[in-house]
């Protein structure tokens, strides 16, 4: 994951949750307030992000983390047909793994085909550094859920009534040819 774009910065240390595991996990609750919740909706093309709210647990994972997130959020996005805001819930569960670099839980691959077992977890993220961005992941995983083309739930698409004539010829009907200048050859 890329860290590239800090809209919600909820950093924490490896190193202080690591020491948590599963049955007993260290829990973050978080909830975006109103300058991040603008700042997320800019990057995520949303016209508003009324509500952003997240329970983690994080516990150690070998080496690394494991982070099992729950998040719900309300936002709200332009109708695809109408172009009129309509607000919709959105909610998703998440759990993924990081590890340090040159961990040997790191997925490494060396064949040329890989084998997609689409049952199986997602392999480890890999984290350069002892610290992680826990609004990040939050953040990804909602705008994996945003719809791409949303569309108002009453919304009907109708197509715009023609009104003249459909053909090719259409624009050569009314043209007529200039009146010649008087500078070139006279036509007969």
């Amino acid at each position: 994951m890329s860290n590239e774009i800090f809209v919600w910065p909820e950093p924490i240390r490896i190193g202080d949750a690591a020491r948590f595991t599963p049955s007993s996990p260290l829990i973050r609750q978080l909830s975006a307030d109103e300058t991040a919740r603008k700042r997320i909706a800019k990057a995520l093309g949303l016209l508003a992000l009324d509500q952003l709210d997240a329970e983690l647990a994080l516990s150690g994972w070998f080496d690394g983390l494991q982070i099992e997130g729950r998040w719900r959020a309300r936002v709200t996005q332009a109708c695809v047909l109408t172009l009129e805001p309509f607000p919709a819930d959105l909610a998703g569960d998440f759990r993924l793994r990081l590890v340090p670099v040159g961990s040997p839980h790191a997925m490494i691959v060396e064949e040329e085909e890989i084998e997609v077992d689409l049952e199986a977890d997602d392999p480890p993220d890999i984290v350069e550094s002892d610290l992680v961005d826990l609004g990040a992941y939050v953040v990804e995983h909602l705008a994996l859920e945003i719809d791409p083309f949303p569309r108002k739930p009453d919304a009907v698409f109708e197509p715009p009534q023609p009104t003249a004539e459909i053909s090719p010829f259409a624009a050569l009907r009314d043209w007529k040819r200039p009146a010649p200048s008087g500078d070139g050859p006279e036509e007969t």
